[in-house]
């Protein structure tokens, strides 16, 4: 039996990460937590791309872009709070399917970092605060996915 596992290693990959500027000031501190962590394995500078979109719903199709553009993964990272309308639901929801249709449909990593809490504080507590940074969080799953694919033979036709 062969297992496959992946490393925490950037070097000589290429990161996109993909940001929300809404809440930007959750967002802002996913992106330093993302950075922090691809620095810290490594990455070099020039592998590294950061694109603003207008909030969660515009992720996945940036992503989508990034991914069929080179990158061996693309990080989105946002924050969706909820408020006192439905609003969240289809923010969230789609913001999420359209992620996971962009890694669908490119065979690239594009990790799902976008927070969908109910309130500030919660944000906040997953943005760098007692409940960690979800955004190194997401750099380490992009690193990974990306190495378990690497071990994988290349597609037909790819």
């Amino acid at each position: 039996m062969r297992e496959i596992r992946g490393e925490f290693l950037a070097r000589g990959r290429r990161f996109a990460l993909v940001v929300s500027r809404f809440n930007e000031i959750v967002t802002g501190k996913l992106l330093a937590g993302a950075i922090e962590c691809l620095r810290a394995h490594g990455v070099d500078e020039d592998d590294l791309v950061v694109a603003w979109v207008p909030g969660a719903f515009e992720l996945p199709t940036a992503a989508r872009r990034a991914a069929a553009s080179g990158y061996d993964a693309v990080i989105c990272l946002g924050a969706v709070i909820r408020g006192e309308t439905a609003h969240f639901e289809h923010v969230a929801g789609q913001a999420a399917n359209g992620i996971r249709a962009a890694a669908d449909e490119t065979g690239v990593p594009v990790i799902f970092g976008v927070l969908t809490t109910d309130t500030f504080e919660q944000a906040m507590d997953r943005s760098g605060g007692k409940h960690g940074n979800k955004g190194w969080d997401a750099a380490m799953a992009a690193m990974e996915t990306a190495s378990v694919l690497e071990q994988f033979p290349k597609e037909a036709g790819g």
